[in-house]
């Protein structure tokens, strides 16, 4: 007994026009995923900052005007009165009825973008903020409560705006 089976496959010209189709596809896809990501650094900059400005601003309006690391000009001083209670003077503390402001922050974010990407620490700077030495990723200035990311003139986004500009 012979049976008759018809078998159906693709053929190698098909297989190949699907292939091209995928490439294409491809082509267009990886460049606009690629923007997307930079996009989303660009955004998660100014998210940070925008974080770091109003805790700044609110620490400064329930001191008395005096913004963070205004007494000891310190990345570990600013880092401590952001993200845990304080009192009326800015000393850091846990007493119930003395520290009663803040904390501010959870922790402080991470640079996004740039070559110190991921560096959370802060240098405190009295006069400028200007560019940092170092691995930190924030310049602050604890006398005008400025701070900037903490990034190169060649650094910038798909506007062709400097990151430490933001």
């Amino acid at each position: 007994m012979r049976l008759n089976k018809k078998t159906r496959a693709f053929s190698l010209v098909e297989l190949v026009i699907v292939i091209v189709i995928i490439g294409v596809i491809a082509a267009i896809a990886v460049p606009r995923i690629g923007r997307g990501a930079k996009g989303a650094a660009d955004s998660a900059l100014r998210a940070n900052l925008a974080a770091l400005r109003n805790a700044i601003d609110l620490y400064a309006v329930e001191h008395g005007g005096k913004f963070p690391a205004s007494t000891t000009a310190t990345s570990a001083a600013f880092e401590n009165e952001l993200t845990q209670k304080t009192d009326a003077a800015g000393n850091v503390g846990t007493t119930a009825n003395v520290h009663i402001y803040g904390p501010y922050l959870r922790q402080l974010p991470p640079l996004p973008v740039g070559a110190k990407k991921g560096q959370t620490a802060v240098d405190v700077q009295t006069t400028g903020p200007a560019s940092a030495s170092g691995d930190v990723g924030w310049v602050y200035n604890n006398t005008t409560g400025d701070i900037k990311a903490n990034t190169t003139d060649t650094e910038v986004d798909d506007s062709n705006i400097k990151y430490n500009t933001y």
